[in-house]
Protein backbone atom coordinates (compact mmCIF):
# COMPACT_ATOMS: atom_id res chain seq x y z
CA UNK A 1 0.00 0.00 0.00
CA UNK A 2 2.76 2.47 0.80
CA UNK A 3 4.53 1.82 -2.70
CA UNK A 4 1.69 2.25 -4.67
CA UNK A 5 -0.59 4.80 -2.47
CA UNK A 6 2.07 6.71 0.02
CA UNK A 7 -0.03 5.17 2.56
CA UNK A 8 1.76 3.32 5.34
CA UNK A 9 0.04 1.46 7.60
CA UNK A 10 1.32 -0.73 10.57
CA UNK A 11 1.12 -4.48 9.89
CA UNK A 12 -1.29 -5.13 12.69
CA UNK A 13 -3.67 -3.13 11.48
CA UNK A 14 -3.70 -4.85 8.50
CA UNK A 15 -6.32 -7.63 8.16
CA UNK A 16 -5.62 -10.85 5.48
CA UNK A 17 -8.93 -10.92 3.93
CA UNK A 18 -9.20 -13.04 0.75
CA UNK A 19 -6.76 -15.36 -1.38
CA UNK A 20 -6.59 -15.23 -4.62
CA UNK A 21 -5.38 -17.66 -7.79
CA UNK A 22 -4.78 -15.91 -10.77
CA UNK A 23 -4.90 -17.50 -14.20
CA UNK A 24 -1.58 -17.82 -14.68
CA UNK A 25 -1.48 -19.83 -11.13
CA UNK A 26 -0.01 -16.75 -9.49
CA UNK A 27 -1.42 -16.55 -5.41
CA UNK A 28 -1.81 -12.84 -3.99
CA UNK A 29 -2.99 -11.77 -0.80
CA UNK A 30 -5.26 -9.13 0.03
CA UNK A 31 -5.40 -7.41 3.16
CA UNK A 32 -8.29 -4.53 4.24
CA UNK A 33 -6.65 -1.67 5.74
CA UNK A 34 -8.13 0.97 8.13
CA UNK A 35 -10.27 3.53 6.36
CA UNK A 36 -9.03 6.44 5.99
CA UNK A 37 -11.12 10.27 3.72
CA UNK A 38 -10.80 10.37 0.03
CA UNK A 39 -8.99 13.60 0.45
CA UNK A 40 -5.97 11.98 2.40
CA UNK A 41 -5.95 8.85 -0.08
CA UNK A 42 -5.67 11.05 -3.53
CA UNK A 43 -3.46 13.75 -1.66
CA UNK A 44 -0.82 10.53 -0.78
CA UNK A 45 -0.99 8.95 -3.97
CA UNK A 46 -0.13 12.04 -5.67
CA UNK A 47 2.58 12.65 -3.64
CA UNK A 48 4.26 9.44 -4.21
CA UNK A 49 3.57 9.30 -7.83
CA UNK A 50 5.83 13.08 -7.90
CA UNK A 51 8.13 11.31 -5.66
CA UNK A 52 8.18 8.68 -8.63
CA UNK A 53 8.74 11.36 -11.35
CA UNK A 54 11.11 13.49 -9.09
CA UNK A 55 13.66 10.61 -9.10
CA UNK A 56 12.81 9.45 -13.30
CA UNK A 57 10.47 6.60 -12.84
CA UNK A 58 7.04 5.99 -13.84
CA UNK A 59 4.55 5.16 -11.26
CA UNK A 60 3.53 1.52 -11.74
CA UNK A 61 -0.20 2.95 -11.11
CA UNK A 62 -1.09 6.23 -13.09
CA UNK A 63 -4.39 6.61 -11.23
CA UNK A 64 -6.86 5.72 -8.55
CA UNK A 65 -10.58 4.76 -8.41
CA UNK A 66 -12.84 4.61 -5.72
CA UNK A 67 -15.59 2.25 -6.69
CA UNK A 68 -19.80 2.78 -5.51
CA UNK A 69 -20.49 -0.56 -6.79
CA UNK A 70 -19.33 -3.66 -8.92
CA UNK A 71 -20.87 -2.42 -11.94
CA UNK A 72 -18.67 0.36 -11.99
CA UNK A 73 -15.86 -1.82 -13.09
CA UNK A 74 -16.71 -2.26 -16.01
CA UNK A 75 -16.44 1.43 -17.07
CA UNK A 76 -12.72 1.37 -16.71
CA UNK A 77 -10.30 2.14 -19.04
CA UNK A 78 -7.27 0.46 -18.75
CA UNK A 79 -5.72 -2.96 -18.19
CA UNK A 80 -6.58 -4.74 -15.32
CA UNK A 81 -5.56 -7.29 -13.50
CA UNK A 82 -7.62 -10.72 -13.85
CA UNK A 83 -8.37 -11.40 -9.68
CA UNK A 84 -9.83 -7.50 -9.52
CA UNK A 85 -13.50 -7.94 -10.58
CA UNK A 86 -13.94 -11.09 -8.25
CA UNK A 87 -12.53 -9.21 -5.08
CA UNK A 88 -14.68 -6.12 -6.00
CA UNK A 89 -17.50 -8.18 -6.02
CA UNK A 90 -16.76 -10.13 -2.59
CA UNK A 91 -15.93 -6.89 -1.14
CA UNK A 92 -19.56 -5.15 -2.08
CA UNK A 93 -21.30 -8.63 -1.43
CA UNK A 94 -20.49 -8.44 2.35
CA UNK A 95 -21.05 -5.23 3.08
Amino acid sequence: MGEELGVAAAAEDLELWVVTRGENGSVGLTYLAPALPEVALRAHFSAAAAAERSQGRESELDAIVLLGSPDELAGLDGPHADYLAPIVRRFFEQG
